[in-house]
């Protein structure tokens, strides 16, 4: 009898925390897809892609960044919570799941998985996730750093032409996931914070190999956001061109440093970007891609936008990369969008862009969409993007 009264009240406790954990837990989600219509082609991001390039026109459809996840967060009382967040990308054209950090891996769960605590010291989260950097990425761009034409995509060549095969989410420059990564963000003071990032690489024997650090610097306040980053990562990029398949080993090489200024300015509906970052290898300044870019790669960027109404905006940009190593590797894109909400959960969109690509660079229009080295570019897109 006992035994049974025992089961019973577990019974009634596991029910409890049930209940209280699914009300606390929240599906959200993006779907985005549109027709893409781009000049030049190439079939992958590598160097030799050049010999390989379509210089015909192509229409498709785009990848917009669609993706789904689950997040909740329980009161614990005084002012701190417990969170957790999984978050999956998959492609919308084909419904595969997004890249992971090995190159062919299995992951449900590509962009986010991790377990927290929140309250008046700020916010601390364990396990894969954003990079500190790719917000302040976000939001000092007018562009908001979207898969069409933005400080994303022009930081995104600054992986390519170093050698990332785009065949994983472990980069040379910067980072936008962090696999085993620890975050910290500070409460705001006045508009100012700080968001810190360790990640340990768990790498035995080696106490550097493979681990990231970062630290972000944000203001936010009176229309202004403005960010300063510093990334320093050990052993990134350890598929990169020409091994895409087999990792090199770790050795805890500094081999990947990112620096970013950026700034964006709202008044009355104009809003005005501009940023600088460099991004290179300090263990050997002369890595990149063989027979292309050098490992070391500045960005310039500006950005111009207005909203018109609640529902309607027009943003511009332009994006600068230049070979600090080589000067006749040197890349602009420019770029013009509208975006139109029909309802507060879905958005019509139509971009249009052209990049000048000089040297080895092969800066792109739209993310995951490769062009091959030295090709200059036109593209165009028009798409739906529904949230839930």
């Amino acid at each position: 009898m006992k035994l049974k009264i025992t089961g019973a009240a577990a019974l009634l406790a596991f029910a409890a925390v049930s209940a209280h954990a699914q009300s606390s837990v929240t599906l959200y989600g993006v779907l985005d897809t549109g027709i893409l219509w781009q000049t030049t082609n190439a079939a992958t991001f590598v160097p030799n892609a050049a010999l390989n390039r379509n210089r015909g026109s192509r229409v498709s459809l785009n990848e917009g960044g669609s993706m789904f996840g689950l997040q909740g967060t329980e009161d614990l009382g005084d002012g701190y919570k417990a969170n957790f967040k999984l978050q999956a990308s998959f492609s919308l054209t084909n419904g595969r799941s997004g890249l992971a950090d090995t190159p062919g891996a299995s992951s449900m769960f590509t962009q986010v998985t991790t377990v927290g605590l929140q309250g008046p010291f700020g916010k601390i989260d364990f396990g894969r996730q954003y990079a500190p950097m790719a917000y302040a990425l976000r939001d000092t761009d007018v562009r908001s750093a979207q898969y069409f034409g933005s400080v994303m995509t022009a930081w995104t060549t600054m992986n390519t032409v170093a050698g990332w095969p785009g065949n994983s989410t472990n980069l040379a420059v910067g980072a936008l996931y962090d696999d085993n990564a620890i975050v910290y963000n500070s409460p705001s003071f006045h508009g100012l914070s700080v968001a810190l990032e360790y990640a340990p690489g768990g790498v035995a024997g080696r106490l550097q190999g493979g681990t990231r650090e970062s630290a972000v610097l944000k203001y936010s306040n009176y229309g202004l956001n403005a960010a300063a980053v510093y990334y320093s990562a050990h052993d990134t990029n350890p598929y990169q061109y020409p091994n895409v398949a087999t990792a090199v080993p770790a050795t805890g090489q500094n081999n990947n440093r990112f620096v970013y200024f950026g700034a964006k300015y709202t008044w009355h509906g104009v809003s005005v970007s501009g940023s600088f970052s460099n991004g290179r290898n300090p263990a050997n300044e002369n890595t990149g891609a063989p027979g292309g870019a050098s490992g070391d790669i500045n960005m310039w960027t500006g950005g111009l936008g207005y909203r018109f109404t609640p529902a309607f905006d027009v943003t511009s940009g332009v994006y600068y990369l230049k070979d600090q190593k080589h000067n006749q590797n040197q890349s602009t894109l420019y770029v013009i969008g509208l975006n139109y909400s029909l309802s507060k959960a879905t958005l019509t969109y139509a971009d249009i862009g052209y990049v000048s690509n000089r040297g080895a660079m092969n800066q792109e229009l739209q993310y995951g969409a490769p062009v091959a080295p030295g090709r200059n570019t036109t593209a165009a897109t028009l798409g739906l993007r529904h949230t839930f």
